[in-house]
Parts: C-alpha cells; sequence; structure tokens
C-alpha cells in the first residue's frame, strides 16, 4: 500500500480498509446489534412476567429521568465514604460516556449528515476539537480502568471478591481495558503509517505512540510496516468493540442500562415505607421466583458486585451470616438457572435446601444502610421483606420472635405486660399526664412500648414529660388504648399483626383531639410518618378477622403533623419555650443517630440542637449521620440471641471511646432511640464498658440541663 501524507486537517475514517472488508464490518456490526436488542429485549421481557409493583414507578417520567441523570452524571452515590471509588468510576464513566458520543457523531456526519449533503463537518477546527477530546476523555478511561484493576488485582480490596465473583468480572474489566489501549494504538500506529501530519499532534496520545514508533525506525520500524500493523489492529479492535456491544445484555456489562433503569423508577421512601398485601394475598410472599416483582427483578440485575452493601452492613461486620450482596445476587443466579431448566426448590427455608437460608434474613436489622450506600438504587428491604412474609407464613420464625407476636395479640405490647400497666410510669414522674382520649391536646403523644414498660426506657418517658410541662404546651397520650406500633414486626414480615395495630390506633388517633403526634421511638415515627398512611384500611374493614371498622386512608393528605420528640422540643427551645442558655452542662458527649431517625428519615440535626443545648461538648464519631452503624435492635434483632462478635452495640461504644477526636475523654454516649439505649446499655455490659461511658437520651441530658438552669435562678 501506497502511503500518502496528508495535507488536509481531517483522516479517512476506514484508512487501509477495503470496500469488501468494510462490507463485512458492516455485516457484524449488524449481527452485534441485533444480538444486542434481542437481549435487551429477553431481559425486559422476563420482568414483565414478573408480579406488578405496588409502589408508582414511572409516573412523572420527564422528571425522574432528569433526576435520575443527574445522580449517574454526577457520580454522587460512588463518592460516597470512596473517595478513590468515586474517582476511578467517573475517569471510567465520563470516559466511557465521551468515547460512545465520539463514536456517535462520527457515525451521524458519515450516515446522516453526509449521506444528505455530500459533505462532512469533520474536519478542520471541528476535528482537532474532536480528536483533543477524544484522547483526553480516552486517557481518562485508561486511567480509571487502571485504577480498578489495581484495586481489584494489586490492592484486592476485600469487597469485591466474594462467592459471586467470577470470569465475567475478569473478563469485563479487560475487555474494557483491551478497547481503551487498542483504541489508543490503532490511532498512534495510523499518525505514523499516514506519515504524522503535523496537525494530528492534537492526538496527544496517539501522537507520542507515533513517536515512539519513529524512534523505532533504526531496529527497521517502516511507515509500510506500520500499515500492515494498522491493518491487524483495525480488525482486532473492531471484533473487540462489537464483541462487547453484543456481550451487554448477557452478563455484567448490563448495568449500564439497568443501574439508569433502576435510579429512573426508584421509590424515594423505599425502606421507610413497605409495600402492603392485597386482601386477597396474590403473590405477597416468595413462594417463587416470579413472586418477585418486575423492579425487584431489575434491582438483581442491576448489581454490579461492587459490595458497597456489604462492607456497611452490621449483621455482616458481626459476623452474622447475612450479606446483603449475595442475597440478591442469589435471586438473580437462581431466576437465571430456572430459565436455562434448572430444577425449582424453596426461595427461603430453615435447613439449607433453598436459595436463601432462613437464619440469612433473620439476621438482618433493616438498618438500610445497605441500600443507602449502594450506588444504583437497589431497594435490597422490600425484597428482604418478601422474603421474611414467606418465613412467616411457613412458620420459619424464631421462637423468642414468635412470644413477642403472641404478647403483641394478647396484649397489645411486646412485653407481655396488661394494657392497663402501660401508663404506670407517669406515677413517678411530678408532672399532670393528661388521658388525650378526654381532653383535647396541642401534643397526642406516643409513647411506645419500651419507654411505658422497661424501667430503663420509663426514665426517659419521665424526662420527656417534664420537658414537655417545663415548656408549658398541653399534651396527652392514650393510656391502655396505645398499643405497639407494628414497625418491626412488619419488618420481620407479620404484615396482618400490622394491620390489626395500624387499624386499631388511626381509629384511636381519630377519636381524639390534638394538632400535632409526637413520638417517643424513631420507629413508631417512622412508621406513623411514612407507613400508615399507605394502607387502604377499607380493604381489610369488612374482614372479620381485623378488629376495626376505619374504612379510608389516614393522613394522606399530611394534615396531622408527625414528629418524633427531638423536631417537637427543638422547635420549642429554638421559639424560647425553654430557658436553656447553652452553658448548663459541660460533659464530653458524643451522639448516635439511629437509623429510624436518621437514614430512614434524614433527621440529624435536630437532637444534635438538643444537646448543644445543654452546653454538653459533642464529638462525632467516624461513622455518623447517614454513615451511622447501628445499635442492632432493628428488624427483630432486639428479640433474638446472635452467635457473633463483636455484638454491634459494642463495637459502637468501642468507636466512640477508641475512633473520636475526644478518645476516652468522652463521658457520656448519648441517644434518641429506646430501642438503642436498650442494646447500648446492654453493649456496656457484655463488652466491659461499665466503667468508662455512660448511656444517657438526649432527654434526659436538657432533663439535667433545665435542673442545673432553675439552680442557677434561684441563686
Amino acid at each position: 500500500m501506497i502511503v500518502v501524507a496528508q495535507s488536509e486537517v481531517t483522516r479517512e475514517t476506514y484508512y487501509g480498509i477495503s470496500s469488501v472488508e468494510k462490507v463485512l464490518f458492516y455485516f457484524l456490526a449488524a449481527v452485534a446489534i441485533l444480538v444486542f436488542l434481542y437481549g435487551v429485549y429477553a431481559r425486559f421481557a422476563r420482568y414483565a412476567e414478573g408480579d406488578a409493583d405496588p409502589f408508582a414507578r414511572v409516573n412523572a417520567l420527564p422528571s425522574r429521568v432528569v433526576t435520575a441523570a443527574k445522580i449517574v452524571l454526577t457520580n454522587e452515590k460512588q463518592f460516597n465514604r470512596d473517595l478513590y471509588g468515586g474517582l476511578m468510576h467517573a475517569f471510567i464513566f465520563w470516559g466511557f460516556l465521551s468515547l460512545f458520543i465520539a463514536t456517535s457523531i462520527l457515525a451521524f456526519d458519515e450516515y446522516a449528515y453526509g449521506l444528505v449533503t455530500d459533505t462532512s463537518f469533520w474536519y478542520g477546527d471541528f476535528y482537532l476539537a474532536y480528536q483533543f477530546m477524544v484522547d483526553a476523555m480516552g486517557l481518562l478511561f485508561v486511567v480509571g480502568i487502571g485504577m480498578a484493576m489495581y484495586r481489584r488485582y494489586w490492592v484486592r480490596n476485600h469487597r469485591l471478591w466474594g462467592r459471586h465473583t467470577s470470569f465475567e468480572d475478569d473478563l469485563f474489566i479487560w475487555l474494557l481495558f483491551i478497547l481503551g489501549v487498542g483504541g489508543f494504538a490503532l490511532e498512534g500506529v495510523r499518525i505514523y503509517a499516514t506519515g504524522m501530519p503535523e496537525f494530528e499532534v492534537v492526538s496527544f496520545v496517539g501522537w507520542g505512540i507515533a513517536m515512539s514508533l519513529a524512534a523505532l525506525e533504526p531496529m527497521g520500524m517502516t511507515e509500510s510496516l506500520a500499515d500492515t500493523f494498522h491493518w491487524w489492529l483495525w480488525w482486532s479492535h473492531s471484533i473487540f468493540a462489537l464483541f462487547f456491544i453484543a456481550w451487554i445484555p448477557y452478563a455484567k456489562p448490563f448495568h449500564i442500562l439497568s443501574s439508569f433503569a433502576n435510579v429512573v423508577t426508584r421509590d424515594e421512601k423505599a425502606g421507610a415505607r413497605l409495600p402492603g398485601v392485597p386482601a386477597d394475598l396474590d403473590a405477597t410472599n416468595a413462594e417463587s421466583i416470579d413472586d418477585f416483582t418486575w423492579k425487584e427483578m431489575l434491582d438483581q440485575d442491576a448489581c454490579t458486585k461492587c459490595g458497597r452493601c456489604s462492607s456497611v452492613c452490621p449483621a455482616k461486620a458481626s459476623n452474622r451470616p447475612l450479606d446483603p450482596r449475595d442475597v440478591i445476587l442469589d435471586l438473580k443466579t437462581y431466576r437465571e438457572g430456572l430459565d436455562d431448566g434448572a430444577e425449582p426448590k424453596p426461595i427461603i427455608a430453615d435447613g439449607g435446601t433453598s436459595v436463601i437460608d432462613a437464619e440469612t434474613m433473620e439476621s438482618c436489622m433493616a438498618c438500610m444502610a445497605c441500600m443507602d450506600a449502594c450506588p444504583v438504587e437497589i431497594e435490597h428491604l422490600q425484597s428482604f421483606t418478601r422474603l421474611n412474609r414467606q418465613m412467616v407464613d411457613q412458620g420459619d420464625v424464631k421462637s423468642s420472635m414468635q412470644d413477642v407476636f403472641q404478647n403483641v395479640m394478647q396484649n397489645g405490647n411486646t412485653f407481655g405486660n396488661s394494657p392497663r400497666n402501660r401508663g404506670d410510669w407517669a406515677e413517678e414522674v411530678d408532672v399532670e399526664v393528661t388521658d388525650a382520649r378526654e381532653e383535647d391536646v396541642e401534643y397526642l403523644w406516643y409513647v411506645g412500648d419500651f419507654p411505658s414498660y422497661d424501667e430503663r426506657n420509663k426514665q426517659v418517658a419521665r424526662s420527656l414529660a417534664t420537658i414537655l410541662d417545663a415548656a408549658d404546651v398541653s399534651f396527652g397520650i392514650l393510656f391502655e388504648d396505645e398499643k405497639y406500633d407494628g414497625n418491626d414486626i412488619r419488618r420481620v414480615g407479620e404484615e396482618f399483626l400490622y394491620l390489626e395495630l395500624a387499624g386499631h390506633h388511626v381509629e384511636s388517633f381519630e377519636a381524639c383531639e390534638f394538632e400535632k403526634l409526637i413520638c417517643t421511638d424513631p420507629h413508631s415515627y417512622n412508621t406513623f410518618k411514612n407507613e400508615y398512611p399507605e394502607v387502604d384500611f377499607a380493604e381489610f374493614a369488612d374482614d372479620p378477622m381485623m378488629p376495626f371498622e376505619y374504612d379510608e386512608y389516614w393522613n394522606q393528605d399530611g394534615s396531622v403533623e408527625v414528629l418524633h420528640w427531638t423536631q417537637a422540643v427543638e422547635e420549642l427551645v429554638t421559639s424560647g419555650g425553654l430557658p436553656l442558655s447553652g452553658t448548663e452542662l459541660d460533659y464530653t458527649v458524643t451522639y448516635h443517630d439511629p437509623c429510624h431517625l436518621g437514614r430512614y428519615n434524614d433527621e440529624y440535626e435536630a437532637p444534635r440542637e438538643l444537646v448543644t443545648a445543654t452546653g454538653c461538648e459533642l464529638y462525632e464519631m467516624p461513622r455518623n449521620r447517614a454513615d451511622s452503624f447501628c445499635c442492632g435492635g432493628g428488624g427483630g434483632g432486639l428479640w433474638m440471641d446472635f452467635e457473633e462478635e463483636p455484638k454491634p452495640s459494642e463495637e459502637r461504644l468501642r468507636e466512640a471511646l477508641e475512633d473520636t477526636d475526644a478518645g476516652a475523654a468522652v463521658e457520656k454516649f448519648v441517644v434518641a432511640c429506646p430501642m438503642c439505649m436498650t442494646m447500648y446499655e446492654d453493649g456496656r455490659k457484655t463488652g466491659d464498658f461499665e466503667d468508662e461511658i455512660e448511656i444517657v437520651d438526649v432527654a434526659e441530658l436538657i432533663v439535667e440541663a433545665l435542673g442545673e438552669a432553675e439552680t442557677a435562678g434561684l441563686e
């Protein structure tokens, strides 16, 4: 082949490729695209076989797409907790996207603009800018791939390896590497073979490779030899690229599409509200894989095996048999096996004969750390709840949990104590606690099970009553008409008992006159705020098994303001309703974000404002706010015993004393949740921290500060 140095500022698209070879390339490209399209069709056709999702997923689609595009384009979730991983993914993503756009521009110029106008815009200044950007973004892409390979193969980051790690993971990353490096090699050889036109210097990576080839001329390198290399490289690069396109829907690269679809169809309240069950019980559990909704199947396909969920899971950190990633991928593997002709088996059971072992799901604390960490918005808790409901339906529930169910059914509380004793805690506080069933109040206070029956948490209830009285606001409780809120037994899978409790409570709320509903427990706060309004009570009101007659949606319009008590009291402090100067106490403290207040409902500041309002010096633990580490009590964990080392509560107390900036100087570990109080008091004993730190509720700090303020006023 005769090589002629180029003078026009452009290049031949199919340099060195004959007309027959171009036809062959078009044929292979058409095959690759058809294989790709069929694979995508098969994936989405499989989703259609899944159950309908109870939540609106494609409403307001344009705004959903715009929001999803922002999340994806900024890579904001990838940067969460991991700067290196965020940069790595951003380099790969933006490099890949730029190269895709560049290829699309070239195709448009040749097969659309060129055919219509018989000219090209791919020359001159446009060509120079195009080539520079392609090299710049391509280099970014290769650097990102290099970072990924370094982390996977050199550092061997623990979260990237697991039982679902397979050859496809290696093939994916090596294919991207070959495409990135091969593209630059092809460019450099072409520049050298065409006589190194001066304007090609804008292709700075390719120009550097071309200069390297020129340096090899004393060893026999010629433009003619480079021309031959170019032909081999062009076909190799094309075949790899076409294989990658065809392979996308059938393996890990499908996350390029499924991840974006998953972000578009996400539920912004996922986890905080769970899907309900229809009265006819149609496909509510997990008897077969097709009981899972299309969105749950999409979740499975969107998983990239990145292990972010595994790395933040407190159950896994405590050596419980749960890895959130493995549950999602186990379901995916089973589904794909069935599609390939494998024999069906139980989805979940006790004894190792099923897809998921019962003990795995019993280990889940419903803390939502996995969902918060997931960069592609997988809604683990929705699938986990489905599995838990199947366990309850089969009777595969621990005896301790069955005792809790029995206590709630018979006595309306998890302790099994008499409902008549629910308000006894108020007898030992020097405050008149109003019966909200008989008098109008500003605050209807849902006290909760633990503040009502547990001796340690009764002190918190008395503290809060003292605070509300000091603020001179009217408040009242339901006494024996208050029952357990149902939040955690719902997450364990007992949906119908939850519905009974919800029906009872909305009838009780409707019978009272109040302005705001406040809760001691973030778990109660979450279910009243996010879940009770979702229940279609009319669907169950005529069921003789349901002890309520309420037949409407409750508080769907948000007319009843539901607050955690820290939010309500923070408003009182801000408005001057409580006489705190911010200098009353001088303790060194740290604060633990409860999962149901923080990750579930994004309330991080109100408790902190109250702590600092007492004068305490607040030091943050490394894992705080959305990164907070669960106490271990959620999802039924409070009522189950596990062989775990260390307990989540012990690990958290160690973090408070060793990893905060104040270290061992931390005097008080502050909580804002009765379950957290219970778990950390237990962890303080079992972890041998009794002499090192004290567990207190925010309310107890405020009462102590009010006492100091009153003493100072008398002096």
